[in-house]
């Protein structure tokens, strides 16, 4: 399970514009990446200031870098990623179930959704579902 500190750590890193429209960038690519190069000609980012953002993603655990030949590629860390949002949505209603919707991720008890309960899900991140 993702602790609080880890959270903050990750958001933290999120938490500037740039890194945010690099881990964006790299999260629309998927698993393949992006080389370092073409990240800072799409977002129109220096190099020696990509350089630092991307460090203080991979630094975080939100991206991982690859050398291929004379290039680094950079791809975002999904499973990062889901525990994060995991870590944000864990208790989703949990004190007001009556308002939950559909569009509300399960909480770990059961949860009404239009007047229904709905199965229970272990929420505990990195536990199977």
């Amino acid at each position: 399970m993702i602790e609080l500190s880890s959270a903050v750590s990750l958001l933290t890193a999120l938490a500037y514009e740039a890194r945010l429209d690099v881990f964006r960038l790299l999260v629309k690519a998927g698993r393949e990446g992006i080389p370092a190069g073409e990240i800072g000609r799409r977002l129109s980012i220096a190099p020696t200031a990509l350089s630092f953002h991307l460090n203080r993603l991979r630094e975080a655990g939100l991206v991982s870098a690859r050398r291929d030949g004379r290039r680094i590629v950079y791809a975002a860390d999904f499973d990062s990623m889901r525990n994060l949002v995991g870590f944000l949505t864990e208790h989703c209603c949990a004190e007001s179930p009556a308002g939950c919707t559909d569009a509300c991720p399960p909480a770990g008890g059961a949860a009404l959704v239009k007047g229904k309960k709905r199965a229970p899900r272990n929420t505990r991140i990195g536990a199977p579902s």
